[in-house]
Order: C-alpha cells, then structure tokens, then sequence
C-alpha cells in the first residue's frame, strides 16, 4: 500500500467510496444506526455513529476505525460495528476522528478521549451504563484504543472495563513480520513508516503516540488481542499480549492462520470472519455483562 502524501487524497477518494457503498447496502437489522456529533471541551464537533444493539441501559464500546491514521470515517468498519452491537448487546459509538497527515498527534487521540469523556457525561441520554465501557479499534484504531486503556488505568480517562484490539498498530519499532511483509496484500511493512511518518508530520514520534513505549501495563482493561499472520503488525500484536500477560492483566491472543490485514473487511461472509466476529462478541459480552 502506497501511503505517499501525494496519493493520500486519491486513496480515501477510492476507499471512503467503496465503503459508502458497502454501508449503504449493509442489513442492519436488529441494531439501529444513528449519526449524531459529540464535542470536545472547546465545543468542537466529533462526528459519531451509534449502534444500538439492546434498547435500555446498555453498555457502551467506544470503537475506533481502521486506516492507517490518514485514511477512514464511519463508513470504514460500519459492518464491524453492526456485528459487535449485535453480538455483544452492546451500543457502540463509532468515533470519526481526525486523520494525518492534516491533523498530526495528537488530534485524533484527543477526539477518541474527547468522545470517550463525552458518552460517560451524556450516558443518561445515551440510554448507556458508564460503568460498563469497552475501548476497541482495528489497526490504527487499535492504537488510539489502547492509548485509551492505558489512560484510564492511570485515571486519567473514564474507566474502561475491557479493551478490543483487532489487528492493533502498537509499535513504531522494527520487527521480523515488518521486514518480511513487504509486498502482502491490506498492508505491507513500508505503509507502517509512512504511517508513523504521517502522524507525526515528519518530525520525531513522541513516545506518547505509541502504545507499545509504555512501560508500565500493570493495571489495564483485560483484553482480547486478534491479529493475521501474514500482517506486517503481527509481531507488535504478540509482544504487547505477552506485556500484558507479563503485568497481570487478562489478557486473550488469537492469531488467525493463513490471513492478511484485514481479511475481515475484505471477506466478511468468510467463515474466519465470521469466527473473529463470534471472538468479539463472546468477549465482550463476557466483560460487559458479567453479572447478568
């Protein structure tokens, strides 16, 4: 994947295109889809898509959407949230935070907190529980889930009870899967230095950007951890589940043989998918209606 500043603008044209498309024909039923727009606390806007899967009292997943920092909106991962609303009980909020290169870190962490903060003081309105809150993301939005985990596990965000990562950017270091996946298909290891390049507008990456530089995990969400084989990102995925494993946290890790980075989107009607769609949803029923 070519993630050049110069190809970024035709890259979004295409995708946010086929995923418009995508969307559009989406059967959404059982969980009702809702557009609304959260604010920070300058009162800028944050566009927001709700899925609610259950009708009262629900608890929450803030999800964060794929893209590599400077692609996606809504539209990106509709149809995971769809799932995940559907097989957690859950209401999702989807969060369109702002992509790089245009808007460098950490613009987009400070919509997810933004929104994250925002579901907990609006939860009556929302018809949400704020004591039962995922975090999730896939791939870029795994990173800024994670960002979010280890925030309110020093209190400095909402607690969170449970974090999704699926296919998680974690870490700006080399590893053994980025140098050996350099031609795959979904992504490939010179996309993931464009990526951390874009985010950080050409300068140094600040260490606060990269979940994997903490170096503290002691206290963080249980979590589930799902990421691809043949993915440039995978190496990041299973050193951050042994970290965390390592710090006491619970933690789950399934890497799905034979797969690409996002095999999910790309073939969701596949029956491996499908068995990641059952992962998540089992895991976060499991933590979200623990006493039900």
């Amino acid at each position: 994947m070519n993630l050049a500043t110069e190809v970024i603008p035709a890259v979004r044209d295409s995708i946010d295109a086929r995923r418009r498309a995508t969307a559009a024909d989406l059967d959404t039923a059982g969980v009702d889809v809702t557009d609304a727009t959260a604010g920070d606390e300058h009162g800028c806007p944050i566009g927001v898509r709700i899925y609610r899967g259950v009708t009262s009292r629900a608890p929450a997943v803030l999800f964060c959407h794929s893209g590599a920092f400077v692609l996606g909106n809504l539209d990106t991962d509709h149809r995971q949230c769809v799932e995940i609303a559907r097989r957690a009980h859950a209401t999702v909020v989807s969060v369109d935070y702002r992509l790089a290169p245009e808007h460098p870190h950490p613009a987009g962490f400070d919509d997810a907190l933004a929104v994250l903060k925002w579901v907990v003081a609006e939860s009556d309105a929302l018809d949400v529980d704020p004591s039962r809150i995922a975090v999730a993301g896939s791939s870029a939005g795994g990173a800024i889930a994670a960002l979010l985990a280890q925030l309110s596990a020093i209190g400095e965000a909402p607690p969170v009870v449970f974090q999704l990562l699926h296919q998680p950017v974690l870490d700006d270091r080399p590893t053994p899967s980025k140098a050996e996946f350099v031609s795959t298909p979904g992504f490939d290891g010179p996309a993931t230095r464009q990526m951390w390049a874009h985010l950080a507008a050409g300068e140094a990456i600040p260490a606060g950007a990269v979940p994997a530089r903490c170096d503290d995990l002691t206290g963080l969400a249980d979590a589930l951890i799902t990421c691809s084989e043949l993915d440039p990102l995978r190496d990041e995925a299973v050193d951050y589940a042994l970290r965390l494993m390592w710090a006491g946290v619970g933690t789950e890790l399934h890497v799905f043989p034979g797969t690409c980075h996002g095999f999910d989107s790309l073939l969701p009607e596949w029956d491996v998918s499908q068995a990641l769609f059952a992962m998540q949803g089992d895991a976060l029923r499991g933590a979200l209606h623990a006493e039900s």
